[in-house]
């Protein structure tokens, strides 16, 4: 029996680390300088160094007084993430990075490059709650959340990397984020929005990255799609379906016993409308469970119905993980889903699977840790 999921979006912040200047918005961070004594007009200085020159030493800061670095680091920049290893694959244009929190917790991010773009893939939490049997952070269950500064210093690190020619094809820039490392967002609701936020805003709130080029994901939180629709953001929502029919997805997404498909997809439509943007469907194509063109029909018709032209789906082939059960459909019953799903009038691709050999695809982001 699955275990009872949590009643709550956003939990306390027991087991935070000390509070970090990403967690801060511009009147914390002024705040923040009048605890210290020292001029608010260091609150931007500060923050440009962190979002603009992806600084995140005091002790760098040379326009700042030699005297107040010792202040500033020991009040805003406490220990948040130790990179415990970096591991590539794809000629090196892949790169997954293992991170260990100030109090041990194990996270993980991953870069990805390619010829256009360079998007990375970040954890909201460490771990999962939602027990989806299929993948292996859920199967881990969950150890907290992330803060803030945690979500926002995995994008810091990674724009900073690419700057300094660190991954393969020289120095270049962060331009794409999506939510689908370990956790699941809409459940650290509170943090994951501020995060967008100052990963979103301009210098010196923020790094600037355009709101269109972030992917919000989630298993399917009714109230928290509605939430999130209601923050007036333009950031892409994807909603992580699996299959069309209640009957399946209790098993295969247990928070699905609590706000079924149709309740879903009319929260997702309600994201489109208040947005104005596409909504993202994904489904891993797992064998003999969800792969039958049953479903792909299914799919299809109440997705029309729903979301008309505002919904993309992107079958990802399923990556199994280490003695699961679960394998991915096969590639002609894969090219047959997506055919049957755009026949139906809904645009239907397979996403590209980077990173499979160092287990950094989609479900394995905890399977070898």
């Amino acid at each position: 029996m699955t275990a009872p999921l949590p009643l709550v979006f956003d939990a306390p912040r027991r087991g935070m680390p000390p509070r970090h200047l990403a967690d801060l918005d511009a009147d914390g961070r002024r705040a923040a300088m009048e605890a210290l004594g020292l001029p608010k007009f260091r609150a931007d200085q500060i923050a440009r160094q962190y979002y603009g020159r992806l600084q995140a030493d005091p002790e760098q800061m040379t326009d700042l007084p030699e005297a107040m670095r010792a202040k500033v680091a020991e009040a805003l920049f406490p220990p948040l993430l130790t990179a415990v290893r970096h591991i590539a694959c794809d000629d090196g244009s892949t790169r997954k990075t293992l991170w260990k929190a100030n109090d041990g917790t194990l996270l993980e991010s991953v870069l990805m490059r390619y010829p256009d773009r360079a998007t990375l893939c970040i954890s909201s939490q460490a771990g999962c709650g939602m027990a989806c049997p299929f993948c292996a952070t859920g199967q881990a269950g969950l150890t907290r959340n992330l803060s803030t500064a945690e979500i926002v210093d995995q994008v810091r690190s990674a724009a900073a990397a690419l700057r300094d020619g660190e991954v393969a094809g020289g120095p270049g820039r962060l331009s794409n984020i999506v939510f689908m490392g370990m956790g699941e967002p809409l459940a650290n609701y509170r943090r994951v929005v501020s995060a967008v936020r100052r990963i979103t805003s301009p210098s010196p709130d923020g790094f600037g990255i355009s709101q269109r080029n972030v992917v919000v994901s989630t298993v399917g939180l009714a109230p928290a799609i509605r939430k999130l629709a209601d923050e007036d953001l333009s950031v892409t929502l994807a909603v992580s379906l699996h299959t069309p029919d209640d009957e399946l997805r209790d098993t295969l997404v247990p928070v699905n016993n609590r706000w079924p498909v149709a309740e879903v997809l009319d929260a997702a439509r309600y994201y489109a409308d208040k947005s104005g943007r596409r909504v993202s469907i994904e489904y891993a194509l797992i064998r003999d469970i969800n792969d039958q063109p049953w479903r792909a029909d299914m799919l299809g018709k109440k997705l029309h119905k729903t979301l008309g032209s505002r919904v993309h789906v992107n079958v990802i082939p399923l990556n199994p993980t280490p003695g699961s059960k679960w394998d991915a459909a096969p590639k002609p019953v894969e090219r047959e889903f997506v055919r049957r799903v755009n026949e139906a009038g809904v645009p239907c691709t397979v996403r590209d699977t980077r990173g499979q050999e160092i287990a950094a695809a989609c479900g394995q982001l905890a399977a070898e840790g």
